[in-house]
């Protein structure tokens, strides 16, 4: 799923999600000028590991503005780019960066229950995916009628669509949890947090559902 745009314009400019956004590309360009046994070692420094947590518990933040390379970074900025700016219009610029962190920090936890149980809690989780996943969450839940463009990879062919974010996140949502179970064996090898995206996404729909209701700061 490659989203373009949405017909869902913000009443707000949402410097929020822009700070977000380029302190990310910034880390990145950081991580691309360091020779390979620094990067790892910065990946492991800041990156999450699910077994150093407890020495460790400020990577439950940091490991949200590292990334693996330029498809990992822009991939994740664009999907923030598309769906951010319209969730901290709703919910206020403060709001938006907890409701972001909070989701982050969710996704970071189910995927490293998922690295304890059957995968490899040694193996470090980077990237603003999860917390992505939760505006994602967020958006479903306050704009399921906006419009999105984009495109679905099918085989070679990137087939343009334009539906409703409900269909459109909502595919992206199923898509998450399949691949989460297909790859379950595999996840001591290390690879996509699929259960970050989907701890991320639960975390942050259940927030916008929960703020939607009563008013929190």
């Amino acid at each position: 799923m490659i989203p373009i745009r949405d017909e869902n314009p913000s009443r707000s400019f949402a410097f929020v999600n822009l700070a977000i956004i380029l302190t990310c590309i910034f880390v990145w360009i950081y991580e691309i000028t360091l020779p390979p046994l620094a990067w790892e070692a910065f990946i492991y420094q800041y990156g999450l590991v699910p077994a150093e947590l407890f020495q460790r518990p400020w990577t439950l933040i940091t490991h949200l503005f590292i990334h693996g390379g330029w498809l990992h970074i822009i991939g994740n900025m664009l999907y923030l780019w598309v769906f951010g700016d319209n969730v901290e219009d709703r919910l206020g610029h403060l709001r938006y960066l907890v409701f972001y962190f909070l989701s982050g920090i969710g996704a970071a936890l189910m995927q490293s229950a998922v690295a304890f149980l059957v995968g490899n809690p040694y193996i470090p989780l980077i990237g603003a995916s999860g917390a992505i996943a939760g505006v994602l969450g967020a958006y479903m839940y306050y704009f399921p009628h906006a419009r999105v463009y984009g495109f679905v990879p099918f085989f070679i062919f990137l087939i343009p669509v334009q539906w409703p974010a409900a269909v459109f996140i909502g595919f992206w949502f199923i898509f998450q949890i399949l691949n989460g179970l297909l790859f379950l064996p595999y996840a001591h090898l290390g690879g996509v947090a699929w259960f970050a995206h989907i701890g991320g996404f639960l975390v942050g729909y259940s927030l916008a559902r929960m703020w939607d209701k009563k008013e929190i700061f």
